[in-house]
């Protein structure tokens, strides 16, 4: 809970449910969730695939809707948010890593890098310099002329990870970012994610890694879609 006086939680959910049916049946993805994740604050979501870790993820990043519950973002209640206002909030306040880093290929990984750039107005110039700030920021400033294909799985994800924070998102979703990544390159991925929290941002990280869990300030247990309070770590 937020003491009074603090700023709220950049991102704050109350009792966050999903349903959808399957051959008939309902199916509970999500039960009456509770999740809070803070400025400066790196928030682990941690279950077994098929728990309700990415159902959580799309709900609080404003992508899918929730069935019932409440969605705050920076102490704004955006649950009923239309579409074209919930596009415009992940514009301007949320970035987005996935295992998947989603780079289109034909493209130089610095033109993939500025890309969100576009949405916001920003002319040539200043989105190059951006994008630029943004991969040096993770370890690729000699590689920003490659095209994906020419990366490392590694150096992929990073590639990813620059293209989420080079709008300085208030809130950073990564889902499952270093699942198909070796032991070694994944903590390497895991701790440039994590230095997001240091610019500020209220990281949230879903992965079922438990090696991980050093790294967080708050974490989530979720199993069947019913998720624990956080505890702080």
């Amino acid at each position: 809970m937020t003491a009074a006086g603090d700023p709220p939680p950049r991102l704050r959910a109350e009792g966050v449910t999903r349903r959808y049916a399957r051959n008939g049946t309902e199916i509970v993805a999500l039960d009456s969730a509770d999740f809070e994740a803070h400025a400066g604050e790196l928030v682990l979501v941690m279950g077994p695939s098929g728990s309700g870790k990415s159902t959580l993820l799309a709900i609080l990043g404003l992508l899918d809707p929730a069935d019932a519950g409440q969605i705050f973002l920076n102490g704004e209640d955006v649950t009923r948010a239309s579409e074209d206002q919930r596009a415009q909030l992940r514009r301007s306040t949320l970035g987005f890593l996935f295992q998947d880093a989603g780079l289109i290929e034909r493209k130089p990984i610095l033109d993939n890098t500025a890309l969100p750039l576009i949405y916001r107005g920003l002319g040539r110039r200043e989105r190059v310099n951006r994008a630029q700030a943004a991969l040096e920021a993770v370890g690729l400033a000699d590689r920003m002329h490659h095209a994906p294909g020419e990366l490392s799985g590694g150096e992929r994800q990073r590639a990813g990870l620059a293209r989420a924070i080079v709008c300085d998102p208030d809130i950073l979703i990564c889902d499952e970012p270093t699942a198909a990544l070796d032991a070694e390159t994944a903590n390497d991925v895991a701790r440039r994610i994590s230095e997001m929290k240091e610019r500020g941002a209220a990281v949230i990280l879903a992965t079922h890694d438990r090696d991980l869990m050093p790294m967080a300030d708050r974490i989530y247990e979720i199993r069947h879609g019913r998720i624990t309070a956080g505890a702080r770590t």
